[in-house]
């Protein structure tokens, strides 16, 4: 196993740096923010990004995909944390395009997928349904009605949920809350009759939305894949998503890092810069071991993803968890050693912090995946 990136992975690395630098910077989500924006992303940006390929990269060449692996895309997802860069990419590419690869027909995959490698197709996962992540806890239910479907429930915290083209909704064909049998998903328009959307704004200036499902009604070509079999493939995606997560909070962090020993240079205080006081130096060199075993566990994660190991659940656990954790802990400390500064709206951590935060609970934060880690191992 190598934990390094390959010519055309860093390649990828490197272009999606130094685009994302010129493209969108801190300050494009400030002016997303600031104006209240209607998309709360660039389509212009998302035009040129998938020019750049980044939607395809993970996506079967059959559909117009470049197969790159995730390995290669947790490295861009690194870039997009570096810069704050609002984009659909895993609301679309990483979790609607993954599940259709995944659970979808071949008449499914062939309309959609293309246009999602494209960047023209927006999808959207309506999934949890409580305030903590619990793919399982899922109440929102699809029974059979008159030859095909009727879904009633209701969707939180749904990514990119008001710009979706399509809604991929997981709903309860059998059983109860609680159990992974029984689970179905469902390709969802949203302008169909029962569906009403929400937008709501994250901390972060984020996209989520509400959905709610009164009645829905759909016949038999809304469903991916076998009734009530939605758990693996759906199991298989979110680890993907929290890959690419874990990857996103890494490039968080390491610029909040390199801010915060810029800072330390520059700031003085009894006429020396604050730096050079061993107190700090010991913090920030205790951060720095803990960014890279981050970058370790992130890397033994995409591997085991790319390779469809065993213990790929269990590493991107791993994963995620001190991804969260170190989250929290490093914002903290930046914000802790730039004093009151750190904490106002017009200087850039504060931005930092926030996403931050919303990363550490998407898709599980550390307890979550410390317990997943544990059942992995048989605990």
């Amino acid at each position: 196993m190598s934990l390094l990136l390959d010519d055309e992975q860093r390649m990828l690395r490197d272009s999606a740096h130094a685009f994302l630098e010129a493209r969108s910077p801190v300050a494009a989500l400030r002016a997303l923010r600031d104006r209240r924006d209607a998309q709360g992303h660039d389509p212009a940006l998302w035009r040129e990004i998938a020019e750049l390929g980044w939607p395809a990269a993970v996506l079967p060449e059959a559909h117009g995909g470049l197969d790159v692996g995730f390995k290669g895309l947790a490295a861009v997802f690194e870039q997009t944390g570096r810069t704050l860069a609002a984009t659909p990419l895993l609301s679309s590419v990483v979790l609607g395009g993954g599940l259709l690869q995944a659970a979808g027909s071949d008449a499914q995959r062939d309309h959609w997928l293309p246009r999602v490698a494209r960047g023209e197709a927006l999808l959207a996962l309506a999934l949890d349904e409580t305030p903590r992540h619990d793919p399982t806890r899922v109440a929102l239910r699809a029974e059979r009605h008159e030859g095909g479907w009727r879904l009633e429930g209701s969707k939180d915290f749904v990514l990119d949920g008001h710009i979706a083209e399509r809604l991929i909704v997981v709903a309860r064909s059998a059983g109860a809350p609680g159990d992974a049998a029984g689970l179905s998903l469902f390709l969802v328009d949203p302008t169909t009759a029962g569906v009403a959307v929400e937008r709501t704004w994250m901390v972060d200036s984020r996209n989520a939305a509400r959905v709610r499902l009164a009645g829905v009604t759909l016949d038999d070509s809304a469903l991916l894949g076998v009734p009530g079999a939605a758990w693996a493939p759906l199991d298989a995606v979110l680890d993907r998503a929290r890959l690419c997560l874990a990857a996103e909070t890494l490039g968080v962090i390491v610029q909040a890092f390199e801010r915060t020993v810029a800072y330390l240079k520059e700031r003085v205080q009894f006429d020396v810069p604050i730096g050079s006081f061993q107190a700090l130096q010991h913090r920030m060199a205790r951060l720095y071991v803990e960014i890279q075993l981050l970058e370790s566990s992130i890397a033994a994660a995409a591997e085991a993803v790319d390779g469809g190991r065993a213990d790929a659940a269990q590493l991107v656990s791993l994963a995620k968890a001190r991804a969260s954790d170190l989250g929290e802990k490093a914002l903290n400390e930046a914000v802790q050693l730039h004093g009151g500064i750190g904490v106002t709206d017009e200087f850039d951590l504060g931005l930092y912090v926030k996403r931050a935060r919303v990363l550490q609970q998407t898709f599980g934060d550390g307890t979550f995946h410390r317990h997943r880690y544990a059942l992995c191992r048989g605990f």
